[in-house]
């Protein structure tokens, strides 16, 4: 469940602060009938995006065997590079988001227009969604946590973005993205680790250095229960892992969380300088 809402919570605030800035841009422009076509495309691509996550999910779900474990270990491998990209990329992009949609709107002269800007970014972001969720359940979590984990998030993204449209520049959102950005790093490496984990399992490599355990923990929260479950989820903790499993999980951590938390470059620096952190929502 941890990790379903961690990624529903940061997804959905990225949704709501691109539908912020579509409104507000809209509203300020003159533009106010358009803006039912936003709710027209945003809702045509949620949609989409669910019949899609409900479709693989079937369709996956009833494997056993060498096929659950091929498709477990390519899930977790696409939605580790998958999410590695869109962490990385809302690092580097994240201030100039809002001038790109703004000039997206300002090229965009139909109602059928401003709604296909609207349907690609929302879908955009639910797709990744979609495969993040599906990766968060092959991770450890039943569907059940994940759904009720994913609605909940939703829920409380939902609020905060429009917190964040009310009350704007007074909302840190760089401190949020940055450590929601940290968790969900630590996440994916988890990812990366179970992806080794289930082609290991399908190709039969058993004993040996690499792939005998790290560490045993066999009782106490870390090998049962609830504390146990939220480490797995979202961590991707073993209370038994292969010594490869774990190689996996450092080599892909250190570098992304450095690229991730390095400090910006003096260019990056002086644009952020005169950027507003939250320009999202000063549309």
């Amino acid at each position: 469940m941890g990790a379903s809402f961690l990624i529903t919570l940061r997804e959905g605030l990225e949704v709501s602060l691109v539908l912020a800035i579509l409104l507000g841009y809209l509203v300020k422009t003159g533009r106010r009938s358009d803006t039912r076509a936003v709710w027209t495309g945003s809702a045509v691509a949620a949609v989409a995006c669910t019949i899609a996550g409900v479709a693989v999910h079937s369709v996956t779900d009833e494997l056993t065997g060498k096929a659950e474990q091929a498709v477990e270990g390519s899930m977790a491998l696409l939605a580790c590079i998958v999410l590695t990209w869109m962490i990385l990329w809302m690092h580097r992009n994240a201030r100039t988001m809002g001038g790109q949609l703004r000039a997206k709107v300002d090229a965009a002269t139909s109602a059928g227009a401003v709604a296909f800007i609207a349907f690609i970014a929302v879908a955009r972001e639910g797709f990744e969604t979609a495969l993040f969720l599906l990766g968060a359940e092959t991770a450890g979590a039943s569907g059940a946590a994940v759904v009720s984990g994913g609605l909940i998030g939703l829920a409380v993204s939902a609020v905060v973005g429009v917190a964040v449209y009310r009350l704007g520049s007074r909302i840190d959102l760089r401190s949020f993205f940055r450590w929601t950005g940290v968790l969900l790093v630590l996440f994916a490496a988890g990812l990366a680790g179970k992806a080794v984990h289930e082609f290991r399992e399908l190709l039969g490599l058993e004993g040996g250095l690499l792939f005998d355990p790290m560490w045993t923990v066999s009782s106490g929260p870390l090998a049962e229960g609830t504390t146990y479950d939220f480490m797995k989820g979202l961590f991707g903790w073993s209370s038994s892992p292969e010594r490869l499993r774990v190689a996996t999980y450092v080599a892909y951590l250190v570098p992304v969380l450095w690229m991730f938390l390095r400090p910006d470059r003096p260019a990056a620096a002086v644009e952020a300088s005169s950027t507003p952190v939250n320009e999202t929502v000063d549309a």
